[in-house]
């Protein structure tokens, strides 16, 4: 079986999706699938990834083509769908992440003339948080004129949380469904490096109990929450510090950044930027508690990141993973409404309660390994491509 992926970018800027593809791909690779990817050269706004265009490049078991993109939004690009109109047919099926994008519904439409089976992941953009406060009308416009018909004609959705799927039903996504939660390399947070990387990078955190929230920052990850919750737990406990890793649009971090000054903050915050590799790893093994306070998440990988790290983690019903976790097992995950009272409540107590952070710590650690696995994520992908082509067998596909 010869699948192909196509994303409108892989720039860690972007956040979720760009971190989560290599790692289906590397999935399914685990299972014998052939997979390729095509993307474009987008590194964020007014830059560019530095690699050959159009032609394939080796990567970790798969191949990548990379195109030209000509403009920043919708992310267009000419070179892509004279590349896909050709090739789209030496695939079996094609699997296109994300929606509202040239890249979409270029790939979809070619797929669609040539006969083959095209599957839509939508990686929570079709959540209502996300269609109602992001650039609303432009959206209800595409939506009515080119996604609608992208998703109608879809051989399957796939979603990587339960709550994902039912808010993008309600737009219409009728294809077939299936709900497959991302996995992670659990091996890769069984032993983590010790806290002093981090600590030896940033050296005012330590001695002091960290409080660390992981992700791009966005308008929805609930960081104008979190702020004030941390104001309000600080006075309790003083030697508690908050770790903001991740970066985000310039305007957005610099509100942040006086929205922690007017609260007094500016001492008891690190601003890490985006941390990869052993820099990550090592802020897990510092922190005391993992907080993810969203609005709306089709899943949320960096929560199950720490779950596996054996943190305690607080979080909100807007992060999918929370419903997933909580329908498996309770005492695993403390998930509080995104509102400041009941998420300082929380945090107050986690940080105050050892034992309890001991027990949801372990509990996350063992879920993690045993449930969020790569190779669980692959086998079902692979199964939901081998029902796509078993129904085109029997309607008389080609």
């Amino acid at each position: 079986m010869k699948v192909l992926h196509v994303i409108p970018s892989l720039s860690p800027k972007h956040g979720g999706p760009s971190f989560c593809v290599p790692v289906i791909l590397h999935s399914l690779r685990q299972v014998g699938v052939t997979v390729d990817l095509a993307t474009t050269d987008d590194d964020g706004p007014g830059c560019r990834i530095n690699v050959p265009l159009g032609q394939r490049i080796e990567r970790d078991g798969y191949g990548a083509f990379y195109f030209r993109k000509q403009t920043e939004f919708y992310k267009i690009s000419l070179s892509f769908n004279r590349w896909i109109a050709k090739h789209v047919s030496d695939y079996d099926v094609v699997c296109i992440h994300a929606v509202f994008s040239f890249t979409t519904t270029s790939a979809a439409w070619h797929a669609r003339r040539r006969g083959v089976p095209y599957v839509i992941v939508p990686h929570g953009i079709l959540n209502c948080w996300g269609m109602e406060n992001r650039r609303r009308l432009l959206k209800s416009l595409s939506f009515r004129f080119l996604e609608s018909s992208i998703l109608r004609h879809a051989a399957a959705m796939y979603y990587t949380s339960h709550a994902e799927r039912r808010e993008a039903e309600q737009t219409g996504a009728t294809a077939l469904a299936a709900v497959i939660p991302h996995g992670i390399n659990a091996a890769e947070f069984q032993n983590l490096p010790g806290a002093e990387i981090f600590l030896n990078r940033f050296p005012q955190a330590k001695g002091r109990i960290l409080v660390l929230f992981l992700s791009r920052l966005d308008a929805k990850k609930g960081l104008d929450l979190l702020l004030p919750v941390f104001a309000n737990v600080r006075r309790k406990h003083p030697t508690a510090m908050l770790v903001i890793a991740g970066n985000g649009e310039e305007s957005y971090v610099a509100g942040l950044r006086d929205q922690a000054t007017q609260l007094g903050l500016a001492g008891d915050i690190v601003w890490t930027g985006f941390l990869s590799g052993a820099d990550k790893l090592s802020a897990f093994a510092a922190a005391t508690v993992f907080v993810l306070p969203s609005y709306s998440e089709n899943f949320g990988i960096a929560l199950v990141e720490a779950m596996a790290s054996g943190l305690p983690c607080l979080t909100t019903p807007g992060v999918a993973l929370a419903e997933e976790v909580q329908a498996r097992a309770a005492d695993v995950l403390m998930v509080v409404p995104p509102e400041v009272r009941p998420l300082a409540a929380a945090l107050d107590q986690l940080l105050g309660d050892a034992a309890l952070r001991a027990q949801l710590g372990a509990n996350a650690k063992r879920m993690a390994a045993e449930q969020f696995t790569v190779l669980a994520m692959g086998t079902a992908l692979r199964k939901l491509y081998e029902e796509i082509l078993q129904r085109r067998i029997v309607g008389g596909g080609k």
